[in-house]
């Protein structure tokens, strides 16, 4: 008699979502922002405690914890959800909602929202734990589970290698994650190869000469030439880059003076720009330089620009046998609702650095978080782009259908490999 299939598994072993529902309006109204995910892990460990099942550890790279469910030989499988929030003043008007300040690591006071799902994925990993112990007669091997500290500034994945996880745990033979996305909820997309682009982010400063704003011939206005490098900017990925590659290139922030009639001696870009090669990636970070060093001369500036790095996240790829392999269990399981050549996607993770560090395959999908109702009846009316998406302050994920979505693809891809 063959044995059960991963779907098979999960429509005889149901758990009840009602306890997780409340458990991820608590993580929704009490967010943590980066590297500051105390509570959120301690009540993390907490629950995964309550399951008898799992040797816990904590504080691995900031307040990273994982958990290791040994099941017998077998294959090592990798489950990871991220837990920090953002700093954004939620408008959602939920019941819920966030109504949390707090200092962020400059000491600066923020509001802070889960702006990106991170608390959806935190409670559907807890739920799959328990739905995998209960599994057990089913599957043989090691489970583990991690909750990642810092995904939103691209470092907590390495912090946790850095920090030993791997001395403290064993080192996986698969790794999976997933996101919610502005998408339909009830629906799961993967891909082979490149599913998210990498990120670079950088603050770049340049440099005038300060003076009264009625005598302008005696000063270089830093603002007229952070105005310049802004335009000149867009034209990146409009005419240097090939346009089958996914690229883009944002100003996200310019900062330069205090009051109307004082021309300040500085000027401060925030710039982040996507790719999906390392090809593309040091072409545009070449442009960023060149375009701005020649605004600079051009200007008559002072001194040379400062570039400072402040953010970097790899491109996200899918093993190619490995989310095969996953797209028929997800074919099997979600049946239409199921895209197995979702787009590719210029957002951008550290997850897969939790995989690549150690040599290991990676897979990622995407778990939709929009009320259907809601979906199609803006799809229906061509107004898909009005929907708040991730990181808006708008953003509210419909509980469920979500979250029994993505609690199902967690199990899905770990029994896929463990099963008997």
């Amino acid at each position: 008699m063959p044995s059960p299939t991963p779907s098979e598994i999960l429509a005889t072993n149901p758990i009840d979502l009602t306890p997780y529902e409340a458990l991820y309006k608590h993580f929704h109204a009490h967010p943590e922002l980066s590297k500051q995910e105390k509570a959120t892990s301690a009540k993390a460990a907490a629950h995964l405690a309550e399951l008898n099942a799992f040797e816990i550890h904590t504080h691995i790279g900031g307040y990273g914890l994982a958990g290791v469910l040994r099941n017998g030989p077998g294959k090592t499988v990798l489950l990871r959800a991220d837990m920090d929030a953002l700093p954004v003043k939620e408008l959602t008007g939920l019941p819920y909602a966030s109504t949390v300040t707090m200092a962020d690591m400059n000491g600066d006071e923020k509001p802070a929202m889960h702006a990106c799902g991170h608390d959806m994925h935190i409670t559907c990993l807890l739920a799959a734990a328990e739905t995998l112990v209960r599994t057990q007669s089913a599957w043989a091997g090691t489970l583990i589970v991690v909750f990642q500290p810092n995904e939103e500034r691209g470092e907590g994945a390495q912090a946790m290698v850095d920090g030993g996880l791997y001395d403290k745990i064993p080192v996986p033979d698969y790794v999976f994650g997933q996101h919610v996305m502005r998408l339909r909820a009830g629906t799961v997309g993967s891909r082979p190869g490149t599913i998210m682009a990498a990120a670079d982010s950088l603050k770049i400063t340049l440099y005038g000469r300060g003076g009264h704003g009625s005598l302008p011939h005696q000063t270089v206005d830093p603002v007229l030439l952070a105005a310049n490098v802004v335009v000149r900017l867009q034209g990146i990925v409009s005419r240097e880059i090939n346009p089958s590659d996914l690229a883009v290139v944002t100003v996200g922030s310019l900062q330069a003076g205090q009051v109307e009639n004082v021309i300040p001696d500085r000027a401060e870009l925030g710039i982040d720009f996507r790719s999906v090669n390392l090809e593309t990636r040091g072409r545009i970070m070449a442009a960023i330089q060149r375009i701005v060093e020649a605004e600079c001369l051009a200007s008559g500036s002072p001194k040379p620009p400062v570039f400072t790095p402040t953010r970097q996240f790899p491109p996200t790829i899918n093993d190619k046998p490995v989310a095969a392999e996953l797209a028929g269990s997800f074919g099997e399981h979600f049946g239409d609702a199921f895209d197995a050549d979702t787009p590719r996607t210029n957002v951008s993770e550290d997850f897969s650095i939790l995989g690549t560090s150690q040599g290991r395959p990676c897979a990622f999908w995407f778990v939709g978080c929009i009320d259907p109702e809601l979906w199609d009846e803006a799809e229906s009316n061509d107004r898909l782009e009005e929907i708040a998406g991730n990181h808006s302050a708008l953003f509210a994920p419909v509980i469920q259908p979500t979250m029994k979505t993505g609690v199902d693809a967690l199990c899905i891809a770990a029994l896929t490999i463990l099963r008997k």
